[in-house]
C-alpha cells in the first residue's frame, strides 16, 4: 500500500474508473470522445449567475475516479477557459482520484515568448492557472509552440493530429499528378518537412516577415522552393482570420501552382476567415473537429470543408493513460 492509500501493481488499477466530463467548447467533439470509449459523459450542471459570474454543480460523485474534462478554450475563450478552471477545482474538492485537463485546443498558444518590450507570455499563465485549479496531468494537440510543453510542470501528453491528417492525404495524393508540401511560414518549416516525408512528396516553403511594430498583419514575400505547375498541399497548425493563408495563395497562384488544397489543424477562423477562405481559389480546406466550426463558416465553405475527427486519437489516448499503457507506441514511437 503506498502512503497515498492507493494499491500499486501489476495488473492493479492505481485509479478507478474512467470519468468523463465536458464543457461547452466542444460538446460535439466530447460526444464522440464518449461514444469512442462506450463511456457516457457525467452530468454537471454550468451555472451562468446574473453577476456574469461562472458556477459547476457535479451530478454525482466522482470520488477517487480517474477524470477526464474535455474542453477547447477557443471562442468565447474566457468563459471557456474558467469553466475549465471551475470544474477542475470541483472535481478537486470532490476527491477526484486523478483528474486530467483535456484541451484539443488551448488558447493564448501564440504568447510562448517575449517578442517585444513589454509584453506577457500569457500561455505560462494558462499553464499555470490550470495547475493550480487541480489538473494532475494534461493532454493536448499541435501546440503552436513546442516550448509550451515546458511551461507545465505536470506531466502529459502533447500530441499531433497530422497522424490523421496524413491518412486522409495519402489517398488524396494518388489523385494528384505532382503534388509538393508547402508551409505558410519558415516557422513550420519543422513540422511541415515530417509532413512531406510522411506522404513521400517535396517540400517548398513560404517566406514572410511580420510587421513587428503594430504586432498584427504580416507580408508575404517568398518561394523557397519549386511549385511551377504543381498541385500544393498548404499547410499549417492553425487558422485565425485567415490573413496569411489569403497572402499565400495569392503568392503561390502568382508563382504558378496548378491547384492548392489548405490543410490545418485548428479551424480558429475569426471573423473574416470564412469569407477570405469562401473567395480563395481552393480545391479543398481540410481541418479537424478540435474547435466547432460555425454553421455560417460551414455554409461558406460548402463542400470545399473537409473536416477529420480527432475523436478516436484523444479516445484512444485516454484508454490508454487510464490503462497505463504506451502512448508512443500508437504512432511505433
Amino acid at each position: 500500500m503506498s502512503p497515498s492509500g492507493i494499491r500499486r501493481g501489476k495488473n492493479i488499477k492505481i485509479y478507478g474508473d474512467i470519468k468523463l466530463y465536458a464543457g461547452s467548447g466542444n460538446p460535439e467533439l466530447a460526444d464522440k470522445i464518449a461514444k469512442y470509449l462506450k463511456q457516457p459523459l457525467a452530468g454537471r450542471d454550468i451555472l451562468h449567475y446574473p453577476n456574469d459570474n461562472i458556477g459547476i454543480r457535479l451530478h454525482d460523485s466522482a470520488r477517487g475516479q480517474d477524470v477526464y474534462v474535455i474542453q477547447s478554450t477557443a471562442k468565447p475563450v474566457h468563459s471557456n477557459l474558467f469553466e475549465l478552471l471551475i470544474m477542475l477545482q470541483t472535481l478537486r474538492l470532490d476527491s477526484a482520484g486523478r483528474i486530467t485537463a483535456v484541451l484539443p485546443y488551448m488558447a493564448y498558444g501564440r504568447s510562448d515568448k517575449k517578442d517585444q518590450p513589454r509584453v506577457p507570455i500569457a500561455a505560462r499563465l494558462i499553464a499555470d492557472l490550470i495547475e493550480v485549479a487541480g489538473a494532475d496531468r494534461y493532454m493536448t494537440l499541435d501546440l503552436h509552440a513546442g516550448q509550451l510543453q515546458g511551461f507545465f510542470s505536470i506531466p502529459g501528453d502533447v500530441l499531433t493530429a497530422f497522424h490523421i491528417i496524413v491518412k486522409y492525404v495519402e489517398k488524396l495524393c494518388k489523385k494528384l499528378d505532382d503534388p509538393v508540401v508547402v508551409t505558410t511560414d519558415l516557422g513550420f518549416a519543422k513540422r511541415g518537412r515530417n509532413f512531406a516525408e510522411q506522404i513521400n512528396v517535396p517540400l517548398a516553403l513560404i517566406e514572410k516577415r511580420r510587421q513587428i511594430k503594430t504586432g498584427v498583419g504580416t507580408e508575404a514575400l517568398n518561394i523557397v522552393g519549386n511549385v511551377v505547375g504543381k498541385d500544393v498541399l498548404l499547410i499549417d497548425d492553425e487558422v485565425d482570420t485567415a490573413g496569411s493563408v489569403s497572402e499565400a495563395v495569392n503568392l503561390l497562384k502568382e508563382q504558378g501552382a496548378k491547384s492548392i488544397s489548405l490543410i490545418f489543424v485548428h479551424p480558429v477562423l475569426s471573423n473574416p476567415a470564412g469569407d477570405r477562405l469562401s473567395v480563395l481559389p481552393l480545391n479543398e480546406i481540410i481541418t479537424t473537429d478540435t474547435i466547432m466550426i460555425p454553421a455560417e463558416v460551414r455554409a461558406s465553405l460548402g463542400k470545399k470543408l473537409t473536416v477529420l475527427s480527432v475523436a478516436p486519437l484523444l479516445g484512444e489516448v485516454i484508454l490508454r493513460a487510464h490503462e497505463g499503457r504506451s502512448v508512443g507506441e500508437m504512432f511505433n514511437e
